[in-house]
């Protein structure tokens, strides 16, 4: 099992990266409810299918979305396990860090 200690830093960085954009946020939005097709999600988005494309892969390539294929339709999904690695990343960043008082810059 990976865990945000033995995960490696390309995850955490694409995760967040892909969480960068507002358009792959909207994504994350409309899988949240359930799974979807590309047709429907770029119906309810408002793009084109390439813009769509560019923004799935970024998405896939995180490990945040899970696609299959049922017939000429390609189906997402969140891949909720890698939600979980992010969120445990911030916890054990909120766990594990000590607040320092302030200070001069040269002291």
């Amino acid at each position: 099992m990976i865990t945000p200690t033995t995960t490696p830093p390309h995850l955490i960085i694409d995760g967040f990266h892909a969480l960068s954009d507002p358009i792959r946020i909207k994504v994350i939005e409309l899988l949240r409810q359930r799974e979807l097709c590309v047709c429907d999600l770029c119906d309810a988005l408002e793009i084109s299918q390439s813009k769509l494309s560019f923004h799935l892969k970024n998405l896939k390539e995180a490990n945040l979305v899970n696609s299959r294929q049922e017939g000429r339709w390609i189906y997402y999904s969140l891949n909720l396990p890698q939600f979980q690695l992010l969120e445990q990343y911030l916890a054990d960043i909120h766990r594990h860090s000590v607040l320092s008082p302030r200070r001069s810059c040269c002291e």
